[in-house]
């Protein structure tokens, strides 16, 4: 989708995701080494915030503008620091062996484009460094609770596991649960949900 979209969509007072962490994020931050986090398509910035609020350098990044104007706003309001970078992620540079955790919640980008975001992922993560996504399935498409109508931009667990080669899935699941994150998700939904482990050098 255009960053058009997403700015009409966040220029609303309401934060259209709400102003918690997702709950996959809340549940597997502990796991996070110490160190920088890079968060993807990060929206309002609610798991941004969370993390930064854990003592972590946090870095979101999101194609609209106003959306990571409300990240900002959102950081202000906690009392915590973040760097906020719009950016597209086709050009965003991850870097390597860089980042202790890459967090990335409903981040449904076409599918070359996230085939290789995702390859980016697992170079960029630090040895030792933690991946946290969740997704949307390709059955979320029956409980239109929020994500994608196109069933091309929803993942499933066997692509994501073919994608993040190269690391160790300690939770590689697919589920179905209540997704309550403001007026944005609001039910029933089926999602992915990966946390993966870079290994570390020996």
């Amino acid at each position: 989708m255009e960053s058009d979209h997403w700015n009409d969509r966040y220029r609303v007072e309401e934060y259209v995701y709400g102003t918690e962490p997702n709950g996959f994020v809340a549940e597997s931050a502990d796991r996070i080494p110490v160190g920088p986090v890079l968060c993807l398509a990060e929206g309002e910035g609610r798991n941004a915030v969370f993390l930064a609020g854990l003592g972590h350098a946090v870095t979101a990044v999101d194609r609209s503008t106003a959306g990571v104007e409300k990240a900002r706003q959102l950081a202000r309001a906690r009392g915590v620091r973040i760097e906020v970078v719009a950016a597209d992620l086709a050009e965003f540079d991850l870097g390597r062996a860089r980042w202790s955790g890459i967090v990335a919640t409903f981040a449904h980008l076409p599918p070359e484009l996230r085939r290789t975001v995702h390859r980016r992922v697992v170079e960029a993560l630090a040895p030792g460094g933690i991946l946290v996504l969740e997704a949307y399935t390709p059955g979320q498409v029956a409980y239109r609770t929020g994500g994608p109508k196109d069933p091309a931009l929803l993942m499933s667990l066997e692509v994501l596991r073919e994608e993040f080669e190269g690391l160790d899935l300690v939770v590689a699941r697919e589920t179905e649960r209540d997704v309550i994150e403001g007026f944005g998700h609001t039910g029933r939904g089926a999602v992915v949900q990966v946390l993966g482990r870079k290994p570390a050098v020996v």
